[in-house]
């Protein structure tokens, strides 16, 4: 199974992805991840993306591309991935295709996990009060809402129109939107299946 987890921020994807990935038995993989493998393993890709940290600059594409193209190169992966976090970009979704293509592999499901605005606010300000992170204001947190609508609601958008994107409600406890996930990709794979036959 290859899949994306799309979602905004406080949608749960890191608690979903680590439950979804160990149920299909495959690598769950989080951009996070990969540039803190490269960093503490001192790589030249994480040297290079280490630099534009430090200067609070954005790590270019294809600095990130590289990395993820280098993960799923991996023997791990061989049977599949959950990959989280990439792409953000319409290039990066171009990158994972020709990365995926080379391979002679394609993505199985895009998996977009939505929540109401105010309540992912009342979410991400709850947990930014227990990790005593005062700078995550209300205002902060909805201007990084603002910026992930704006940059993957193209990408979604596009996922949808391949037939591969599966809408799910976010909110709930963590059992019940992993039920939700699982049953919107049996759907989809007995549509293919319709689809397919004869």
């Amino acid at each position: 199974m290859r899949l994306l987890l799309m979602g905004p921020p406080g949608a749960g994807k890191g608690t979903q992805a680590a439950v979804i990935a160990e149920r299909f038995a495959v690598p769950a993989i989080s951009t996070g991840d990969i540039f803190r493998a490269n960093v503490a393993q001192r790589t030249a890709l994480g040297v290079s993306a280490q630099e534009y940290m430090n200067a609070g600059e954005y790590v270019p594409d294809e600095i990130t591309n590289a990395m993820v193209a280098d993960r799923l190169a991996a023997g791990d992966c061989d049977g599949g991935f959950l990959l989280d976090g990439y792409p953000r970009t319409p290039q990066q979704v171009a990158e994972l295709d020709a990365i995926l293509e080379i391979s002679g592999v394609a993505l199985d499901a895009v998996v977009l996990l939505e929540a109401d605005p105010d309540e992912l606010v009342s979410r991400l300000l709850a947990r930014s009060r227990e990790q005593g992170r005062a700078d995550d204001t209300e205002a902060v947190i909805r201007r990084r809402l603002e910026v992930y609508a704006a940059e993957t609601g193209p990408l979604a958008a596009g996922y949808a129109a391949r037939a591969l994107l599966a809408t799910v409600d976010g909110l709930g406890a963590v059992d019940e939107v992993t039920e939700r996930i699982l049953g919107a990709l049996t759907s989809m794979s007995a549509q293919r299946t319709a689809t397919s036959a004869p």
